[in-house]
């Protein structure tokens, strides 16, 4: 883990040197001293329905496993974006699956398999409205189109994936009992057990409902996030459209992906630049976006999560200690 950190702390200190390198900070200083705190305001009342938005739609993926009272999701579901922040090589993922099974009957890696399921959600609703936006500007960068081209596959494999292994559990566990069956033979038994669980992860697949429901709140969380980052635009006096809002935060997520160090600094600064020079916005006009973009998100995150931290308390030694025993 200390070589994953140093790396990721390595790639963020590049990542700065790009987004800083031939800056006049003078004007990054002018854009920062410029920003409207009446739109900043709005963006943070729209991060907060959106981080509301997400507990509950995780409410309803866990529901078929058990039914969890909208306070409690909404409080793990704090405290995790807190530890996926502050954490480093993505350990922070665990902390929901792990505060989860404090408040109910669900396994670890049953939660597990929801934070899978959401991200495969996640991915979808990005990538139809990636769709949209092609479709109205055909002419983006080609790297971006290929990075969503990939995606796009991923996505389909792993959805595909969901769909068919809770409807063919027995078929599924055929195929990987050959392998689980060559570890030892305490490890076989745990490991069957942990693959069973984390299959009840997908079984929201099996409720059309629930699933209509969550494809629409998946739809719902990004356009919120869409719209919150098209707020902050009028912070800055960016006459930008809902378009550029938009490429802005797929370009964000493919950034963010890349594991940096803990906060995501440097990766998210680069991006938003890349994201925001695309439509004409000076680097240094950017920068500062960036700057304040990446603060409000971070300390709406931060102050969240240590709001609801003394009820959902967890060590490291917990999270790896629950991530192998299942």
């Amino acid at each position: 883990m200390k070589k994953k950190l140093a790396a990721g702390i390595l790639l963020s200190a590049f990542l700065v040197y790009l987004s800083v390198r031939g800056i006049d900070f003078e004007q990054v200083a002018d854009g920062l001293h410029a920003v409207r705190g009446g739109y900043a305001l709005l963006f943070l009342f729209v991060i907060l329905v959106m981080q509301w938005l997400r507990s509950v739609r995780w409410g309803l993926m866990l529901n078929p496993l058990d039914r969890v009272d909208q306070l409690s999701l909404f409080s793990v579901t704090s405290v995790g974006f807190l530890a996926i922040t502050a954490l480093p090589a993505r350990l922070g993922e665990l902390a929901r699956p792990y505060l989860i099974t404090k408040k109910s009957r669900i396994t670890m890696p049953a939660a597990l398999g929801t934070i899978l399921v959401e991200r495969v959600f996640d991915s979808t609703a990005i990538l139809l409205i990636f769709a949209a936006v092609l479709l109205s500007n055909p002419a983006l960068p080609p790297w971006l189109t290929t990075s969503a081209v990939i995606v796009f596959f991923i996505t389909l494999v792993m959805l595909a994936a969901m769909i068919w292994i809770p409807a063919k559990r027995d078929a599924t566990m055929k195929v990987l009992n050959p392998l689980i069956n060559r570890s030892p033979g305490r490890f076989a038994g745990k490991l069957q057990e942990m693959l069973h669980h984390l299959i009840d992860g997908f079984m929201i697949f099996r409720h059309f409902r629930l699933l209509a429901a969550v494809s629409l709140l998946s739809l719902a969380i990004w356009i919120i996030d869409i719209l919150a980052v098209y707020s902050l635009f009028f912070a800055f006096d960016f006459r930008l459209s809902l378009m550029a809002a938009t490429v802005s935060v797929i370009i964000l997520l493919i950034g963010i992906a890349i594991p940096t160090a803990p906060g995501f600094i440097g990766n998210w600064h680069y991006a938003c630049i890349l994201g925001l020079t695309l439509f004409g916005i000076p680097k240094a006009d950017a920068l500062a976006f960036a700057i304040i973009y990446h603060f409000l998100s971070i300390a709406m995150i931060i102050v969240l999560g240590l709001i609801f931290l003394p009820f959902n308390k967890f060590s490291l030694p917990d999270l790896k200690k629950e991530a192998a025993s299942g």
